[in-house]
């Protein structure tokens, strides 16, 4: 017996149509106890904000405002990682830093002048963060004396790895309704030279 199949009414559209975005509903509350994927942004349901290293960093740190996010991940027209910024690189010492040895105007500094590159990164593992707790990732990042951490997994169309997700101790901070404080910590050479000759 043939299947009958009834055409769907349509309707004319609506005049102010706009269209649904990809997002991730958190959990309202959670404890350190909690598993830990509950405090990750997953980059399969929410779209990475990304930045070109050639821009400055002011236009950057004004598309962090507008999407509502304080780390930018840096790709090139072929969405390979070039690094990452966030606000703190932005806003802290690293442009006066720079500017004081290169001369120049602020509106001179480009993403790629601050920005941590790919090699300098270090992230988490997925199959590590889907056995941790959220306790484990605010562990991590005070020890480490970061605001973010990115989790790595399998791209699983390229078999390549790939960021799928990002760690914020604001917005942990938030589900957990405390406020976390964690000490930048300077992490290369160069940053904790600065340090000392400041």
């Amino acid at each position: 017996m043939a299947n009958t199949y009834l055409a769907l009414p349509l309707y004319r559209a609506e005049s102010a149509l706009s269209y649904f975005r990809p997002t991730q509903e958190f959990p309202e509350h959670v404890t350190m106890d909690s598993p830990a994927m509950l405090v990750m942004t997953d980059l399969r349901q929410v779209t990475a904000v990304t930045v070109e290293a050639s821009v400055s960093i002011d236009w950057a740190l004004n598309r962090m405002k507008e999407s509502g996010v304080r780390l930018l991940l840096v790709a090139d027209s072929h969405d390979d990682v070039q690094g990452l910024i966030t606000s703190t690189d932005i806003q802290g010492e690293k442009p006066m830093q720079l500017l004081k040895e290169l001369g120049g105007q602020r509106s001179d500094l480009r993403v790629r002048d601050i920005m941590v590159p790919a090699e300098a990164l270090e992230v988490m593992r997925l199959e590590d963060v889907l056995k941790a707790r959220v306790g484990d990732v605010v562990v991590t990042l005070k020890r480490v004396g970061r605001r973010h951490a990115l989790v790595e997994d399998i791209e699983p169309h390229t078999g390549r790895p790939a960021v799928r997700g990002i760690f914020s101790i604001s917005q942990i901070g938030k589900q957990l309704g405390i406020a976390i404080e964690t000490v930048e910590i300077a992490t290369t050479f160069a940053e904790v030279s600065a340090a000392l000759n400041e």
